[in-house]
């Protein structure tokens, strides 16, 4: 009998990364539960099932607004595992608006660790961002359970996500696996990113702003590909478990890419379109209050797993260039 696995966030960014993953490198069944809200495309799941009609009996899909509890009527059946990847990510909203945001993103993780409760999965991998540690110093890269100190909303709820994974983890039972990760890139992400708005005001010659401290240092960032993500979590669902109470604490994972400034970023973007890029670097703080100039995550423990990136940031970038300048519509603002 084939697996079931229930994937949250299917039409958003990463979940369709994580749905194209699933269905090419496995036999899964996968139930999607979907919405418009935060940027959902409709056309993310379309064109993959229309360019590969062979899939198209794997994958079901249902309206549901994860804020609210899954209603026991949803076309769900038996779940092998569920992939949390839903969520509201945008910080700056975050910040112009917290209260729904931070509503959202706790009563969607209840509402997803309530049903688990029912199911009773083999797995839950939980998708958090390296912003729950808030910033970075220096040199030094967060490690897995390093203490949590969110600097914005987005990044507190995100926080609270986790800890309450956590404490399902311990009182239920739940086989939760946690993992962090930072600026996830790719094909098909949103303009108001930051990779997808470079290459749009590059190619238009307008002015990129850079985030950047009073001094003029670019912020810093890990950089990779969304479907380098998807297929981490492929990996780490092939590993079992931990469970309390024979482990102290649920399995947390950084799936980590290589660190280069915004300003760097623009700049290979720049170069791999052969367009001059034109620039200003804004005070990171007074332009976007709660942000931080640098986050950094360590990666060891998912390599010596034996999970790694498959290529480089530069062929990363190269290849997302291409698809986007083939893919002009996903440029629109």
């Amino acid at each position: 009998m084939s697996k079931r696995v229930l994937l949250t966030g299917a039409m958003g960014f990463v979940g369709s990364h994580m749905l194209h993953r699933l269905l090419e490198s496995t036999d899964y069944d996968i139930v999607c539960p979907v919405t418009l809200r935060h940027h959902g495309n409709s056309d993310r799941i379309t064109h993959l099932l229309l360019e590969n009609p062979q899939w198209r009996q794997r994958v079901t899909t249902f309206l549901c607004d994860l804020a609210c509890p899954i209603p026991a009527t949803a076309p769900i059946g038996r779940i092998d595992y569920i992939l949390n990847i839903a969520s509201e990510s945008h910080v700056d909203r975050s910040i112009t608006d917290p209260v729904p945001f931070v509503r959202n993103n706790v009563e969607l993780i209840l509402n997803v660790l309530e049903y688990a409760r029912e199911a009773r999965p083999e797995l839950i991998l939980h998708m958090g961002t390296d912003e729950e540690y808030g910033p970075a110093y220096g040199d030094y890269k967060h490690i897995e359970w390093d203490t949590v100190i969110p600097s914005n909303p987005y990044s507190a709820s995100k926080a609270a996500q986790s800890a309450l994974a956590i404490a399902y983890w311990r009182t239920y039972g739940l086989p939760v696996a946690l993992t962090r990760t930072m600026n996830l890139i790719g094909p098909s992400q949103s303009p108001e990113k930051f990779v997808p708005m470079a290459i749009r005001k590059i190619l238009a010659g307008e002015t990129l702003t850079v985030h950047a401290s009073p001094e003029g240092v670019p912020g810093s960032r890990h950089w990779i590909d969304a479907r380098d993500f998807a297929d981490a979590w492929l990996y780490l669902m092939n590993r079992p478990a931990s469970r309390y109470p024979d482990g102290t604490e649920p399995d947390m994972w950084h799936i980590v890419g290589e660190e280069r400034s915004n300003l760097e970023i623009a700049q290979l973007l720049a170069g791999i379109l052969g367009k001059p890029l034109k620039y200003e670097l804004v005070s990171f703080h007074a332009s976007r209050p709660g942000h931080d100039l640098r986050y950094a995550l360590d990666g060891t423990k998912l390599a010596q797993a034996g999970w790694k990136p498959s290529r480089s940031l530069e062929d990363t970038l190269a290849d997302i260039v291409d698809w986007y300048v083939d893919q002009p519509v996903w440029l629109a603002a």
